[in-house]
């Protein structure tokens, strides 16, 4: 890829961070991860061809065109979100999916399943935008080499960054509780 290349592929992911707040190759990969999904499969249920979501995830294209999609991806983005708190199974996820891929846009979701009874965001989702956050800003590697600089001024920063910038989501909302007295 030549320098021009890689300034259009650079400035469509920062379209793409202000329009979608995160690139799409790091939206999509999340949502492949927690759904259970492949590419071919992704781009299906949101109606995408395989190269467009391609294009989408590599920064060649930086904007989709079709607001239903968006839409779908929206439901999809909220669907991730509650399997990866438990509130729903993937077999209910998959039925789920069906119902996104049919849908010409709007969402099919029932959002209250993303907070607990008080109304309050779970443990997991909130671990998981701040997980999100830390990972649009920088890649893990660069997020552990800033945690060894940081270790032996400032321990449980680095610690911080270590456990949400590279670590499981599992050790991550271990964390968060551990640190809620």
């Amino acid at each position: 890829m030549d320098a021009a290349q890689q300034e259009a592929t650079a400035r469509a992911r920062e379209l793409q961070r202000n329009w979608y707040g995160e690139p799409l190759g790091a939206l999509f990969r999340r949502l492949i991860d927690d759904l259970g999904l492949n590419q071919a499969r992704l781009a299906s249920v949101l109606g995408l061809s395989a190269p467009m979501l391609s294009q989408l995830m590599s920064g060649q294209r930086a904007k989709i065109g079709n607001p239903a999609v968006v839409q779908r991806v929206q439901a999809l983005q909220e669907l991730s979100s509650q399997v990866a708190d438990g509130s729903v199974s993937a077999a209910e996820a998959a039925d789920r999916m069906e119902e996104v891929k049919k849908t010409s846009g709007g969402s099919v979701l029932n959002t209250t399943q993303t907070t607990a009874s008080s109304g309050a965001p779970t443990v997991r989702r909130v671990v998981r935008e701040i997980q999100s956050l830390l990972r649009s800003v920088a890649a893990a590697g660069d997020i552990i080499e800033a945690a060894d600089t940081l270790s032996a001024s400032h321990p449980e920063l680095a610690e911080f960054l270590r456990v949400y910038g590279a670590g499981r989501t599992a050790e991550a909302v271990a964390h968060y509780e551990a640190h809620q007295s």
